[in-house]
């Protein structure tokens, strides 16, 4: 099958990699030359042959839009635009709408496996009707790990990328969790092999995951993460999570706690911790440092 594949870096470009492997023709378009199969947009859908499948795979927002935007020139009716970036659901409905006047389909693809899915697969999240999905589908089976597990038509358009921002707000907490546990561990007086119990866990306990997996690799390469500054950005779905937990009134007291626990990642000095020091101050005269 034929792909045109809008996006070739570290997630882009291993799908290009893995889909070729598996004997499909992507034409690639990026705009760094040397990474680029065309010269343009235009030249990427010329070497494409109708019906189209073709799929975006850059910086969410307004890049994508505009992406988007460009395409439906170019692009003719019975034709198929992925987006598999880490939008937003609700932009989902709006793009698909605005790709239907022109009688061209559109699939929403939350996609996991970060720098490891060319070689492992990509967990994919498929949103958008029947039909188109299964357009797609040859592309979907080269993309997803073998056997019966790593791929979902999870519903209608804005599906997939619903599914993949609840699994990126559960990341957060798990990865909150063994963040947790690991700084208990290294204030512990007992315990002198932190690195030994993390990788200890990887066979036969119920906590056992791939972020274990990965967090055991970094305590390889260095065993108190002496090399790191406790700092960490958030790419927006954890916060879409817990909007949309506020909306449907649904308690995620984990989520949301490592999500704000990001927020306080940033902090020099934190002013809400400034306050609470003066109120002890001021009702106990507890001591502050200055």
């Amino acid at each position: 099958m034929q792909l045109g594949l809008i996006g070739l870096g570290k997630m882009g470009g291993n799908m290009r990699d893995r889909l070729r492997a598996a004997g499909h023709e992507v034409v690639g378009y990026d705009r760094n030359p040397d990474l680029s199969d065309a010269s343009d947009l235009a030249d990427m859908v010329s070497k494409l042959a109708a019906p189209r499948v073709v799929w975006t795979m850059v910086p969410a927002g307004e890049i994508t839009e505009k992406t988007i935007d460009e395409l439906i020139p170019l692009l003719s009716p019975g034709d198929v635009v992925i987006d598999g970036g880490n939008s937003r659901f609700s932009d989902d409905g709006p793009r698909a709408e605005r790709l239907g006047e022109h009688g061209i389909g559109y699939i929403d693809v939350g996609v996991s496996g970060g720098v490891w899915g060319k070689q492992y697969g990509y967990a994919l999240m498929v949103g958008g009707t029947d039909e188109n999905v299964a357009k797609a589908m040859p592309i979907f089976q080269a993309l997803k790990p073998e056997g019966e597990f790593g791929f979902v038509h999870a519903g209608g358009v804005g599906a997939g990328h619903y599914a993949k921002m609840v699994h990126n707000g559960i990341e957060y907490g798990l990865m909150h969790a063994y963040a947790e546990g690991f700084e208990l561990l290294e204030k512990s007086e007992i315990v002198s092999n932190v690195p030994g119990v993390f990788k200890s866990w990887r066979e036969g306990t119920v906590v056992r995951s791939w972020l274990l997996d990965l967090m055991d690799r970094a305590l390889e390469e260095d065993p108190h993460l002496d090399n790191l500054k406790g700092y960490a950005e958030d790419t927006g779905e954890g916060r879409w999570t817990v909007e949309e937990a506020i909306r449907l009134a649904v308690p995620m007291n984990v989520i949301a706690a490592s999500l704000f626990a990001r927020f306080a990642s940033r902090q020099e000095d934190s002013p809400a911790m400034k306050a609470i020091a003066a109120l002890r101050n001021q009702f106990g005269g507890h001591a502050v440092k200055k």
